[in-house]
């Protein structure tokens, strides 16, 4: 199954590692907020999440490496890009 198609069936959970401030200032339906700088030390916690994590940011920069950390400690979870277009999937 591709991203788009996780997305649209509402699978897993969307993870965006923006800061807080940026969070409240938009975000996608549904997603929980865990800064990029706060995933090493969440990593329990963000292994209890619904995989897969669906993992989103302002540009897709700050997922990338959320993503390549996670993959390393093997979590299934995908860069999303930005959370702008995981709330366009989400609506179509």
């Amino acid at each position: 199954m591709n991203l788009e198609q996780i997305i649209k069936d509402h699978q897993g959970t969307i993870l965006d590692v923006r800061s807080f401030s940026e969070f409240t200032g938009g975000n996608a339906k549904g997603s929980i907020n865990i800064p990029l700088s706060e995933v090493p030390q969440r990593i329990d916690e963000i292994k209890q999440l619904p995989s897969p994590l669906i993992l989103c940011c302002a540009s897709g920069g700050r997922s990338g490496q959320a993503q390549r950390f996670l993959a390393q400690q093997g979590i299934e979870c995908y860069n999303a890009g930005s959370w702008l277009d995981v709330n366009f999937l989400q609506t179509k």
